[in-house]
C-alpha cells in the first residue's frame, strides 16, 4: 500500500492544508483539506471530485502517482464551489478519455463558474445524473447518485459506490467534513473529541441554515448500507460512522443543552463588560452552564458553535452614533445569517446621552426568529451596585428556559 492508498482500489490525491486560516470568513485554526479520490476497478478508473486552484500541481502529481491521468474513464464532480472545482479547467486538458458526471444544475454552474477557460462544447459533453442513476465500473462496484440540492449549493449531490468484493463507500462532499489538517486519513487515527468538535464548528458555521433540509436528506442517506464515508474536508469515517450521523441528525434538529446560555457582547469603556459580567455570576450562582464571548477578542465561527448548542443568547452592546458597537452588529448580522434554532434571546446595554443598541439587537434577534424576552436591560453610563442586582430577570430567564 502507498502513502496514497485509503484501502484496497482507493487513493487519496487531495491536497492537505496547514496553513489555512480562513475560509470565507470562517475560522479554520487546526488548517482544512480539499479532498479528492481515485477508485479503480480493473476495468474502469473513477476520480471523484478536485481541488482549490492553488494547489492543483499537488493534485495533478498526486493522479499521477496512482495512475496515468489518460486512464480516467470518469470524474465525477459532486459540488462545483471552487474549493473543489477550482482545478476542473486544469485538470481536463490530462483527462482525454473521462467523461465528467454532475448533476444538473452541476452541469450548469460548472458552465457559468468556467465559461472563460472552457469552450462550450466540453460543457454539451457532461453526463447528468439524477437520483437513482448508476454507473458500473465492473468488478462488483456499481455509484448511484443521491442530489441533495442546497446542502450546501443548488448543484450538490453525494456518490454512493457499493463494491461486492469490499467496502460500501459514501463519498459525501460536504457533507460529514471538518476544517482540519492531518496527515492520518481515518477517523480512528485521530483524537475523536478534537474531530467531532470540528464537525460541529463546521456544520455551526456552513450548514447550520440548511437544517432542514438534512434533516429529510438523513434518512435517505441513513438508508443506505454505508461502510464508510469520504467527505471532501477532513477525515474519513470508517469506525465511527454511527457517531456521526447521530451528531447531525441531533444539530439539524435544533438539539439545545435546555440549561446552557451564552453571553455575547463587546465594551467601550467598561460599562456593557460590567453588566455581562453581573449577569454571567448570577447565572452560574443557580448552576446554569454559561460561555461568556468578548467579541474584541473572541472568533465569531467558535460563538456561533457554543450558539448552536446553547438555550439562551444574551447580546449585549454599548450605544455608539445612536445604534450598535460595530463587532456585535457584525456579529448578530453572522448568526442571522446561519439560523440557530430554538433559542431565547435577551438585550443589554450601557449608553451615554442617547440610546439606541438595545432596540438595535432586540430588531436583529427578532429577524433571525429567536424569542426575545420582554425584559431588556439599559443602563446610563457607568452601572451602580444596585444596577446590577439581575436576580429578578435571570428568575425570568431561568422561567422562560422551563
Amino acid at each position: 500500500m502507498t502513502h496514497l492508498e485509503l484501502m484496497k482500489d482507493v487513493s487519496y490525491v487531495g491536497y492537505v492544508d496547514f496553513e489555512v486560516r480562513n475560509f470565507h470568513g470562517y475560522s479554520t485554526h487546526k488548517g482544512s483539506s480539499y479532498n479528492a479520490y481515485i477508485v479503480k476497478s480493473g476495468d474502469k478508473t473513477v476520480l471523484i471530485d478536485a481541488v482549490k486552484r492553488p494547489y492543483f500541481e499537488y493534485f495533478l502529481n498526486n493522479i499521477k502517482h496512482v495512475c496515468d491521468p489518460k486512464e480516467i474513464d470518469y470524474f465525477i464532480v459532486n459540488h462545483v464551489e471552487p474549493d473543489h472545482s477550482g482545478s476542473f479547467p486544469l485538470i481536463l486538458k490530462y483527462l482525454p478519455n473521462a467523461e465528467v458526471i454532475a448533476s444538473t444544475r452541476g452541469k450548469e454552474i460548472l458552465e457559468l463558474q468556467y465559461h472563460e477557460e472552457i469552450e462550450k462544447e466540453n460543457f454539451e459533453k457532461i453526463r447528468t445524473v439524477k437520483e437513482g442513476d448508476t454507473l458500473d465500473i465492473g468488478n462488483g462496484k456499481q455509484f448511484a447518485f443521491v442530489p441533495i440540492p442546497m446542502i450546501h449549493w443548488p448543484d450538490s449531490m453525494v456518490s454512493f459506490m457499493t463494491d461486492k468484493n469490499g467496502k460500501n463507500i459514501l463519498f459525501s462532499n460536504d457533507a460529514f467534513g471538518q476544517h482540519l489538517a492531518t496527515s492520518k486519513r481515518w477517523d480512528d487515527e485521530n483524537d475523536l473529541s478534537e474531530i467531532m468538535w470540528e464537525a460541529e464548528k463546521y456544520y455551526a458555521n456552513i450548514l447550520l441554515h440548511l437544517s432542514g433540509l438534512i434533516a429529510k436528506a438523513l434518512p435517505k442517506v441513513g438508508a443506505l448500507p454505508i461502510e464508510i464515508i469520504c467527505p471532501s474536508h477532513g477525515i474519513c469515517w470508517r469506525t465511527h460512522i454511527g457517531k456521526i450521523i447521530e451528531a447531525y441528525k441531533k444539530w439539524s434538529a435544533g438539539e439545545i443543552d435546555e440549561k446552557s446560555v451564552i453571553i455575547v457582547y463587546d465594551t467601550m469603556w467598561g460599562s456593557t463588560e460590567k453588566i455581562a459580567k453581573a449577569l454571567y455570576k448570577e447565572l452560574t450562582h443557580r448552576g446554569i452552564r454559561v460561555k461568556r464571548f468578548r467579541l474584541t477578542n473572541a472568533d465569531y465561527s467558535d460563538v456561533i458553535t457554543e450558539a448552536m448548542k446553547a438555550k439562551a443568547i444574551l447580546v449585549g452592546s454599548p450605544t455608539l452614533n445612536n445604534g450598535l458597537y460595530p463587532l456585535v452588529a457584525e456579529y448578530l448580522s453572522y448568526q442571522k445569517g446561519l439560523k440557530p434554532m430554538n433559542k431565547i434571546g435577551m438585550a443589554f446595554g450601557s449608553y451615554g446621552w442617547g440610546g439606541g443598541a438595545v432596540k438595535e439587537i432586540i430588531k436583529e434577534l427578532e429577524a433571525t426568529k429567536i424569542d426575545v424576552m420582554d425584559e431588556k436591560i439599559e443602563i446610563k453610563f457607568v452601572p451602580k451596585p444596585e444596577e446590577l442586582d439581575f436576580e429578578k430577570i435571570v428568575d425570568k430567564l431561568i422561567q422562560k428556559m422551563g
